[in-house]
């Protein structure tokens, strides 16, 4: 009797409780976490006044937040931008470090905007909302700079091209309730870019940087 009561207690709970339902045609979802960008780096080697110094560049990883607003042009299809605040790289020698003043050779800093179509797995019912997504990537690289000792050897003037690049997604939201969900993505950016710098007088440049990183997303985001 006890167990027949108790059953009848949870089913009630469960069918009185709100249920987290799919995403619809319309809606708008808003994420907030933390991002990081790791490199998957390979460049080509360091050329300085016409020699080739046989070495090349490695980019550690860096988090910040990240930001996202998605839009449902079907129950099952969104659009979603991607944005953060901007991420800060140490760039440093590959191997060795042919000057003397260090591994690390300076930082860049940019921000990865990138636009995706996401395909959602949906089942109206379920709680868990797995999808894949690809889209474009346009990213801004700003304030280059050497290191003060390598400013010290003569390097001076780094700049490094922007990038424009395809992109490519996995992800699931857990739906908390109607409103509320929490996110994990990995994408992978395809972000080329070319350096160029001055050694004294002379010109140095890095002729293809392939810095192609992973991005890591875990974020809190509301459906309305």
């Amino acid at each position: 009797m006890k167990t027949t009561t108790l059953a009848t207690v949870i089913l009630a709970a469960l069918i009185a409780a709100p249920a987290a339902q799919a995403y619809e045609k319309g809606d708008w979802v808003v994420r907030g976490g933390l991002t990081t960008v790791a490199p998957d780096d390979e460049t080509s080697t360091i050329i300085a006044g016409g020699a080739d110094l046989g070495v090349d560049l490695s980019v550690d990883n860096d988090t910040q937040l990240g930001l996202n607003i998605a839009y449902f042009i079907t129950d099952n299809i969104n659009i979603e931008l991607l944005a953060a605040t901007p991420f800060t790289h140490d760039v440093s020698f590959g191997v060795s470090d042919p000057l003397g003043t260090g591994d690390k050779l300076g930082e860049v800093t940019h921000l990865p905007p990138t636009l995706t179509v996401n395909y959602y797995f949906n089942d109206p019912a379920a709680v868990f909302q797995p999808y894949i997504g690809a889209g474009l990537n346009y990213t801004f690289i700003f304030d280059e700079e050497f290191t003060s000792a390598n400013g010290d050897a003569g390097l001076t003037d780094l700049e490094l091209d922007n990038s424009f690049g395809v992109s490519a997604q996995i992800g699931a939201d857990y739906m908390l309730n109607n409103d509320w969900h929490i996110n994990a993505s990995v994408r992978w950016i395809d972000i080329d870019t070319e350096a160029t710098f001055n050694v004294g007088e002379a010109q140095g440049s890095v002729n293809d940087i392939q810095i192609d990183p992973w991005v890591y997303t875990i974020s809190v985001g509301y459906t309305f």
